[in-house]
Formats: C-alpha cells, structure tokens, sequence
C-alpha cells in the first residue's frame, strides 16, 4: 500500500508552456492508458466475478488492468509455498487474461520486487533473503539467491501472460533498506549511499526484464526515487529501463510540485512517466465504505497535473484500488462496494472533467438512481454486479452497530435491570423483561438476517476465507454482543421460573 505525501520536487526549473493546454483534458480513446489497479492480496474476486466486472469496466472507459497477483497466483515447484490456498489455478488466470482480451483491456502485471514482500519472506523457506532479519517486509539486495528469487517469480507470471508490453516490478516503500548486517558493511565502503543501493537493486531487477524479454517495459513506483539527486538517477542508468509511476490518492494533491517532478524525471532521462490514483483503499486502513468525493477531488487534481505537463510524457494513469494496506493488515473496502467510486472516477477521466451528466453516464450504467459522491450512501441499490455487496454492506456499516449500541447502552431497562452485574448473577424483574425482550429479539432476528443475506451475496463473488475475515471485522463484535443478551435474558428467565 503507497500511504506517502506530496512528492519531492527536486531542483524546479523554469517551465515552458510548449506542449501543454490550458485546460483540462479528457483521457478519452487515443489518449493516455487508463488502467484499473485489481489488488488480490486480500478479498481476491473469484474469476467468474471478473468475467462479469470486465465488460463493465471497458463500458465505462478503463483501457486496461494492473494485475497485482501477490499470493493468489499459481507459483509452483521451489515457489509454491507463496502460493495461497485460494490462489488462482493457471487455467482462471488464462481465462481472465482471455476474457480482457476480449473486451480490449491490455494487462500489465504487478509483482513486487524489493518492499513489500511480505508474502515471500514470511515463509521460513525466504527468510533468510530478508534485508533485516526481524522484518519480513524488505528483500536482501546483495545476495545473488535474492536476485535468483525475483527473476523465478517474473519468469512464472510471464509465462502466463503473452504479447505484454508493461511488466510493473513495483519497489515502493522499500522500508528499512541499508539497515541489514551486509547492507551496513556495504554502506560503509567509500561513495556508497542507500540511495545507490535502491538504485542498483532496481537497475538489476529491470535489466532482468530488459534481457528476458526485451519487447516489455518495467514499470516501478515512484517514492523511493522522488528523494534522490537528478545527478545519482541519471548517472544510474535506471531511466533508461523504466517508467516511474507516480503516485498520490490525496485530494488536494500538489499539482504544481507534482509537475515539477515530472520536469526532473524527464531532465534525468526518463521517457515517460505514469500517474497513480486511487479508487479506494487509501482513506482509512479498516474503511468499509467509499467517500466518493474524496477520490473524485484526487482525479480532478491529477487531471490538472496532466493539463499542465507536455502531451508526450504521460504514458497512463493507473486507478488504484488497495485491498489492504499491506500484506497483514485488515481489509479496507471491497471492490464491489467501490464500483460506483470506480465508475465516478473513470467517467471523470475519461471526460475530462466531472458534471451532472458524467454523472448521469455513471446512475445508467451502475443501473442507480441515488448516486452520491459528498456523503456516504446511506441505502445504494443498483443493478452492477455485486450490487447486493454494496447494498447490504452498506446497511450494517451505518446501523448494526449503531442499533446494538442503542439497545445495550442508552436502554434504560438495560443498563439499569439488567447489567453486566445482574447478567452474571442471573437476576431479572421479571416487569422490567417486558420492556426490553421482546426489542432484543427482533433485532437480533432482524440482523441474522441481513448476515444471511450478505454471506450468499459475498459466496458468489468471494472465497470463504474473505468472508470469515469480514464478518469477524465488521459484523461479529456487534452481533455477538447482542446474541449474548439474548442468551443472557434466556438464563435469567429460566433461573427465574
């Protein structure tokens, strides 16, 4: 997950307007790539959903995918450990890589390189590779063994993917690179600097690609690289492998810093540079709804971004929608909770621009009629696939908990005849037990159901395993709390009679 600020600017330089146009402007058909970020590190769709959402996402302007697979792909031999129990099998993997053909989206893989390798160096078999021993986030950039590691990994997923022309290696938020015992010796020879180390893993990891398969273009992320001087990146030879994508999810991005960026990634010799977005997955590492407005504002800063930079530089924008924050924690929104922000977001792009018939394109093809992008929705209805997700989840994040909250707290027959004190002792007014028993179990009876609802809408979408972990977050704290008074009011009338 990318979480940082503003970046870097560098030297800022002045600025021609050559190349560049006053106003917005729209990433229609024959403009820059708009790719749809799919993050299958958690809540991983299953593939017959994908072959739904596909035509969907061609229909509202995204031109291609970025695929980061993590452990839901098929590693096999010296990899499978990395491989989940419900990661895809090489056959769904070629099915949805068949079916975006079909709908002309263009597929750029994403496997991560340097940081955020969790999923790798957790396994006993990779922990040796780690940068520092403790931390499993980071890989060992000196060892050859690591180098052997991430070039298996490429060679597997490009095995499955054919006629590519992007090959993302990620390399963000490599966190705690130089601290490593061998990286400690290494920095302390002469001119060494942990930026020269960033660089050269990077150079080898995309000269890699650039040998095996010469007609693909690494793509990697552009923190690590925003700090660094315009001297050390171009005397690294690291733009001449690859594109930066650069990214940023704030809603009041720095349009003028980021332009400045782009001036010293060009003067350092990059050719082209890619934008980063976000659909959702970046407002809140537990979030289970989408402020649509937020993310709209983060593309409407972008399309300024684009407005002001040569026409030639911009290769795409990439519409990121993290899944989790990082490989151990929580699920944030998922994805069909944040289709209508999807489509917004796309439909913005697309035109150049957000208006009331952007938005009217987005209600008639979601089939909604009640699309809201300043607040929460507090009921969504549509006809998109996984609608239902949306719906329900939407009813037990603004009132489960706030009901239970109602009835077990601010109750008074509850807080003052039938306490946690009186629960223990199985004391109840057998009068007061008519105030409140019959509310408890009609909201109890209610939420079962809307849970019922909602786990066979998410069986058809999702694997159980995403299931258990939303409804142990989400929905168990509150519904189990209100179980146990039932349960408790049950003991305490049978102690009773």
């Amino acid at each position: 997950m990318r979480t940082g600020g503003a970046a870097s600017n560098g030297k800022r330089a002045v600025r021609s307007n050559r190349g560049r146009s006053g106003g917005m402007r729209s990433m229609a058909a024959g403009g820059p790539r708009l790719l749809v970020h799919l993050d299958m590190k958690g809540a991983a769709p299953r593939a017959r959903y994908l072959a739904e959402v596909l035509p969907l996402l061609r229909a509202l302007g995204a031109t291609g995918l970025l695929l980061e697979y993590e452990d839901t792909f098929p590693y096999a031999g010296p990899l499978g450990p990395l491989r989940a129990p419900h990661a895809y099998s090489p056959g769904e993997v070629r099915a949805v890589l068949s079916q975006a053909k079909a709908q002309g989206l263009e597929v750029v893989p994403l496997v991560q390189t340097f940081g955020h390798m969790e999923f790798v160096l957790k396994h006993k078999e990779f922990a040796h590779l780690r940068e520092v021993k403790a931390f499993p986030n980071a890989l060992n950039p000196h060892k050859e063994e690591s180098r052997a590691l991430v070039k298996a990994m490429i060679d597997q997923v490009m095995a499955l993917h054919e006629d590519i022309k992007w090959f993302h290696i990620g390399c963000d938020e490599v966190y705690y690179l130089g601290e490593g015992e061998e990286s400690k010796q290494w920095l302390q020879q002469q001119d060494n600097t942990p930026e020269k180390l960033c660089l050269s893993h990077i150079k080898a990891v995309a000269s890699c690609v650039a040998s095996s398969y010469p007609t693909v273009t690494p793509i990697v992320w552009d923190d690590m690289l925003r700090g660094i001087s315009e001297e050390a990146l171009a005397e690294s030879g690291v733009p001449q492998l690859v594109q930066p994508m650069i990214w940023d999810y704030a809603a009041d991005l720095d349009v003028e810093g980021k332009v400045h960026l782009i001036e010293k990634y060009r003067r350092c010799g990059f050719s082209k540079v890619w934008f980063a977005s976000a659909f959702k997955g970046a407002t809140g590492v537990n979030q289970s709804l989408i402020l649509i407005g937020h993310h709209l504002k983060n593309h409407l800063q972008w399309l300024k971004v684009a407005s002001k930079s040569p026409v030639d530089v911009l290769e795409g924008i990439t519409l990121t929608g993290w899944q989790r924050y990082d490989h151990f924690s929580v699920l944030c929104e998922l994805l069909p909770v944040a289709i209508p922000c999807l489509a917004v977001c796309l439909q913005t792009l697309k035109n150049g621009g957000y208006s009331e018939k952007v938005k009217e394109n987005v209600e008639e093809l979601l089939g909604m009629s009640n699309l809201e992008v300043d607040t929460f929705m507090s009921t969504s209805v549509g006809t998109f696939p996984g609608s239902n997700i949306l719906t329900l989840v939407t009813e037990i994040s603004f009132y489960l908990k706030s009901s239970v909250d109602e009835l077990l707290e601010r109750n008074r027959y509850v807080t003052g005849w039938f306490s946690p004190y009186h629960r223990k002792r199985k004391i109840i007014h057998p009068i007061i037990m008519h105030h409140f028993q019959p509310d408890a179990v009609s909201l109890l009876s209610k939420w079962n159901g809307v849970v019922r609802d909602l786990q066979a809408a998410m069986e058809e979408v999702f694997h159980k395993c995403t299931i258990e972990e939303w409804m142990e977050e989400n929905v168990y704290p509150s519904l189990q709390k209100l179980q146990q008074v039932v349960d408790d009011l049950d003991e305490a009338i049978k102690a009773q009679n």
